[in-house]
């Protein structure tokens, strides 16, 4: 970990004289030390559900927990998207495609904490518990501590994986697969994929607390936790045994929660934050001319979409869903909602995402039309849905806004829309129940890989939140099967292209808009980088002089 010397002050004696005579209340060394102490702030949205990277579902949750706490196998470059050894040191792949043997990094320590202390190093058996637990529910300590893996089945690992062994004497590990899958790998460097202590774990067990896994976490990361208070503070501290030790530049780091945007701004100005995540759209400006802080920009892997619930009259109709969708004013939602500072959406992916397909087009808005297709469909009239509206999201900075247009446009064509509104945790539950008519929400994909995109459409996902849309083709998911099993890059391209026709004939969901990510930092932070495939990450973080931070 760095250490910063005294002479990083001017006139340190100076100063060490000047408190002397004003006789304070606190140690001279105290606080040179709190002057020097790397501790840096992070102002962001919302509390974690837990510190169980395997069982996260939102970015907030794996930038609590997944890319603080723990590390994967493989990982992505840190603000990027190529793969690069994590855990596993190196891999080799069979000729058939169908299994992959990892060989492990020696030396890795997991944390030392007050409530485990670790009496051997990260190996095999570590991995065989991480990865058992989620795909197998008979697993102990699975059925002492149920738990859903949300991520893990989203992905299709539980069905991809075979056979997981441990081999020479804990240092390797071989995953038998079904099938070929062309992106296992990628898949693995998922940040909910983080791999957990199998030592903690029976501890755990035996003393019959294994819900504490979540609360009382234990990884190999670049940083250790300390302390949550409930929707206040994280606190973790750098990990002086971190494998790679020049990523850890902090010696402190704590996540404020603040769920309010113009809050957040605040504390940033008052150098009580040193980093905020989603500032206002409206607040760009200024402090893109603030000399005291930098404003970095990304665009994402991520889409905001208005969801169409097909199990629901009349939307199961094409011909209501495409007339729908003509009706959208999307340009005025990009100019209104997102400041003119996101991209219109036309296809179900990032057109980051190899495979996109660039000459899909949206069909040009034509009231008359619009009409003629609802007439068509038998509602020459128009017809009454609800449209529900989430919380302020990363991907949808004022959702409130957005529906009211969209209300707007569709009430041109004949069509009634009562805007519904629930706080996040009951938004998800009753989407996942299929309440919902129309629905908007939004995605950050985690994986550079067209196949996650396209999930959220297939059929295995309809009694998720995922496919909200509730839409089955099988012979789009048929494309997508066929396309994940090809280890061909140009015959894969071919696949995801015809799926994305299907798509677009199909309308299941309107795209609405590729959000370009925002996060702003003091000027005296280094080495930050926004993470195009959602989760912010603090390793390889530092800052230039150490902050005061008065009141943590």
């Amino acid at each position: 970990m760095s250490k910063v010397r005294i002479c990083t002050f001017k006139n340190n004696l100076f100063l060490v004289g000047l408190i002397f005579s004003m006789n304070a209340s606190i140690h001279v060394s105290n606080s040179v030390a709190a002057m020097l102490d790397k501790t840096l702030t992070y102002c962001f949205e919302a509390s974690p559900a837990g510190f169980d990277a395997n069982q996260a579902k939102t970015e907030s949750d794996f930038t609590a927990s997944a890319m603080t706490l723990y590390d994967r196998l493989l990982e992505f470059e840190r603000g990027g998207t190529t793969l690069e050894p994590g855990l596993a040191e190196s891999w080799d792949i069979s000729k058939d495609g169908k299994v992959y043997t990892f060989h492990l990094r020696r030396g890795v320590k997991f944390h030392s904490t007050p409530w485990f202390k670790p009496t051997r190093d990260f190996n095999a058996e570590d991995v065989l518990f991480t990865f058992e637990r989620m795909r197998n529910p008979d697993m102990p300590f699975r059925k002492a501590y149920p738990a859903e893996f949300t991520s893990f089945h989203y992905s299709g690992l539980d069905k991809i994986i075979s056979r997981i062994e441990a081999l020479d004497e804990g240092h390797t590990v071989r995953f038998t697969l079904n099938t070929v899958h062309a992106p296992f790998l990628f898949k693995l460097a998922a940040p909910a994929r983080a791999i957990l202590s199998a030592e903690y774990a029976a501890k755990l067990l035996k003393e019959g607390h294994p819900s504490d896994i979540n609360w009382k976490p234990v990884g190999t990361g670049p940083f250790i936790f300390e302390q949550y208070v409930k929707d206040a503070t994280i606190r973790f501290k750098g990990n002086p045994e971190y494998w790679k030790p020049n990523e850890v530049q902090l010696s402190k780091l704590i996540f404020d929660i603040t769920p309010d945007a113009a809050v957040r701004i605040q504390k940033l100005r008052a150098n009580e934050c040193q980093v905020v995540t989603s500032p206002r759209l409206t607040d760009i400006p200024a402090l893109e001319r603030d000399p005291d802080f930098h404003v970095l920009s990304q665009t994402s892997f991520n889409m905001s979409y208005l969801v169409y619930n097909t199990t629901h009259k009349p939307l199961g109709d094409v011909r209501v869903r495409r007339a729908l969708d003509m009706a959208i004013d999307k340009q005025a939602i990009i100019d209104q909602v997102y400041e003119k500072r996101a991209q219109i959406a036309v296809a179900p992916m990032s057109p980051l995402q190899w495979s996109y397909d660039k000459t899909l087009k949206d069909a040009p808005r034509n009231l008359k039309q619009t009409k003629a297709l609802l007439t068509q469909a038998g509602y020459p009239n128009g017809f009454e849905i609800s449209l529900w509206t989430p919380p302020q999201r990363s991907y949808n900075p004022n959702p409130r806004l957005m529906a009211e247009i969209i209300q707007s446009d569709w009430k041109k064509i004949g069509v009634k829309t009562k805007i519904v509104s629930y706080e996040w945790a009951e938004y998800v539950r009753r989407a996942l129940n299929g309440e919902h008519d129309a629905l908007l929400i939004g995605v950050v994909i985690n994986i550079p890989d067209p196949g996650d995109w396209l999930r959220l459409l297939s059929c295995t996902q309809i009694d998720s939140s995922f496919n909200a849309s509730r839409w089955c083709n099988p012979s789009f998911d048929d494309l997508s099967q066929r396309a994940a099993q090809a280890l061909d890059i140009a015959e894969r391209i071919r696949l995801y292209t015809q799926a994305q026709k299907i798509f677009k004939q199909e309308q299941p969901f309107t795209p609405i808009a590729y959000v370009t990510d925002y996060q702003v930092i003091n000027k005296h932070v280094t080495g930050f980088k926004i993470n195009p495939l959602g989760p912010t990450i603090f390793s390889g973080v530092g800052l230039s002089t150490p902050v005061q931070v008065w009141n943590k």
